[in-house]
């Protein structure tokens, strides 16, 4: 990779970077314009990221931070951990723009640059009996500062991880940890730990309850939110862009649903109770989501700089650093703006990721250092990777019934020794089973596949469903092999687009369940109803 920018790369970002300095500066008029220096910010951020990755890649190289990319005919050293440059951009534009965030409690609403002692007259009406005081929103900053302090403390475990190469059982619960200061102010400030009760459970609820207060538990949940987030999307990994590229299809998402509470249009099933009607009210979450677009907005940002250098053919490698920080800075918005439920309908893939590599992750089933799909040099696609069994180290006779059952729903792929006696047809199969020639490419029709008379008779193999005999291999238990198996070999950059087309699908999925069933599922929304927020 170059380490310097072309011409037109740098008159785009000159000419990007000048029109961010421009809007920032024309937000400190009346009251200021957080959202509009937000989306400047951003920008400035793209700019600073775009620049630092590809000046710094050497540097990375130089430090021993590098690796060969597995999945080309041609593997070359590339940078490595270059997320760590993404996240600390994100982390200086967000303290950069704390400012901007409360410039109209800072400077519009007082008479002395922040005097909090002088305040303008037409306040003075709203001011409780005592000393004159600006109510400057601390709760407000104190839950920016919380977010702050999380994702700095998640990048250094990132940093850390990418450096030392932390085992899981190291790095597992330090998310958590991190967590603390968000989980404090949330305590202090909202403190709301009740979850309302789907209708079809409330007969069997004491009383017939329709909200409980799960008290501790909540924080466990969200404690435990915090830890599956940041590792969800390190193990759905493995290929040129995808780490990156779900992140982004998430945080869009994120933006989206936030864009609801806040961007009137006609039939906004938020902001009003009737498709036809043009009358907007406030949301009761508005500063919520504001506060979580001022976070995801320059993640947007560096995240789309740095996608410009990871996607297919990869410059650099994003590590560990970025999984975590993308990850974290989901839980953090959701937790602070209070829809973390909504976050787990967009995470769909991750937690079913998860929950398939669960045999692998708790070593049920032996799991290699990385399961990253399997190159064919000789076709230039990627193929299952696969975990082998050796003769001495065969499957226990459960787990062989597991793979059956999930052999059979095409879940996946399981390759056998045939057993001794059985005879091939002409075309390749084994009592019905397809062979393998031995290099693992099916056998068509019309291919002979009988050795020559001096060579020694070959192993038959088979992958179909129900085939007997001993297991050679299993495929590697993560969504993107699993997808293999079931789309077959296929481009690395095909693949990557498939399965973010497949994550953005589950995400708007998962919204319409949000925003269409909620109705149905608990019989309360938070969107008004008659012109109140209320139970229905």
């Amino acid at each position: 990779m170059a380490s310097t920018l072309s011409k037109t790369e740098t008159l785009s970002l000159v000419t990007l970077l000048g029109s961010s300095v421009a809007v920032l500066a024309n937000t400190f008029q009346g009251d200021g314009a957080p959202v509009v220096a937000s989306i400047g910010f951003s920008a400035l951020g793209f700019c600073v990221t775009y620049a630092f990755v590809r000046w710094s890649g050497p540097s990375f190289v130089k430090a021993g931070l590098k690796g060969k990319d597995l999945s080309k005919r041609d593997p070359k050293d590339i940078p490595e951990s270059m997320g760590s440059v993404a996240a600390a951009v994100f982390i200086l534009v967000l303290i950069a723009f704390i400012p901007f965030a409360f410039y109209k409690d800072i400077v519009a609403a007082t008479s002395g640059g922040g005097n909090r002692d002088s305040v303008l007259p037409s306040l003075i009406a709203q001011l409780e009996t005592g000393r004159f005081l600006h109510r400057f929103p601390h709760s407000k900053l104190s839950s920016y500062q919380s977010a702050l302090n999380t994702l700095e403390a998640t990048t250094i475990l990132g940093l850390a991880d990418d450096i030392l190469d932390l085992r899981w059982r190291h790095k597992f619960f330090i998310p958590a940890v991190a967590s603390l200061p968000l989980l404090i102010v949330y305590y202090v400030d909202f403190g709301v730990t009740s979850v309302v009760v789907p209708n079809i459970l409330i007969r069997y609820m004491p009383s017939e309850v329709r909200i409980i207060n799960l008290g501790a538990f909540y924080y466990a949940y969200m404690s435990a939110l915090s830890i599956f987030a940041p590792n969800s999307i390190n193990i759905f990994a493995g290929i040129n862009g995808i780490e990156v590229g779900q992140s982004l299809v998430i945080a869009g998402l994120l933006v989206f649903n936030s864009s609801l509470y806040l961007v009137p249009f006609p039939g906004n099933p938020v902001l009003t109770n009737d498709a036809n009607s043009t009358t907007y009210s406030a949301h009761p979450a508005t500063d919520s989501h504001l506060l979580a677009l001022y976070i995801l907005l320059p993640f947007i940002a560096v995240s789309l700089a740095l996608y410009m250098h990871n996607r297919y053919p990869a410059r650099v490698f994003v590590g560990d650093t970025y999984c975590y920080v993308a990850g974290m800075t989901f839980a953090v918005v959701a937790i602070l703006s209070h829809f973390s439920k909504t976050l787990l309908l967009l995470l769909i893939p991750q937690i079913f990721n998860f929950v398939y590599s669960t045999p692998q992750l708790f070593k049920i089933v032996p799991c290699p250092r990385h399961r990253l799909p399997k190159f064919n040099a000789r076709t230039g696609l990627l193929e299952p990777s696969v975990t082998p069994w050796d003769e001495d180290r065969q499957p226990k006779p459960y787990l062989i019934r597991i793979f059956g059952i999930l052999e059979r729903f095409g879940l996946l792929q399981v390759t056998r020794l045939a057993l001794p006696g059985h005879t091939s047809d002409n075309n390749g199969h084994a009592n019905g089973h397809l062979r393998k020639s031995s290099s693992g490419v099916p056998l068509s029709a019309g291919m002979s596949s009988t050795p020559p008379r001096s060579a020694s008779p070959q192993p038959t193999t088979t992958t179909r469903p129900g085939g007997k005999g001993r297991v050679i291999s299993t495929s590697n238990l993560t969504i993107i092999n699993l997808y293999l198996v079931y789309r077959g070999p296929l481009r690395e950059d095909q693949l990557c687009r498939e399965l973010l087309l497949l994550q953005a699908a589950c995400g708007l999925a998962g919204l319409f369940i949000r925003h269409k069933l909620a109705m149905f599922l608990f019989g309360m929304d938070n969107r008004p109803i008659g012109g109140t927020w209320s139970l229905v």
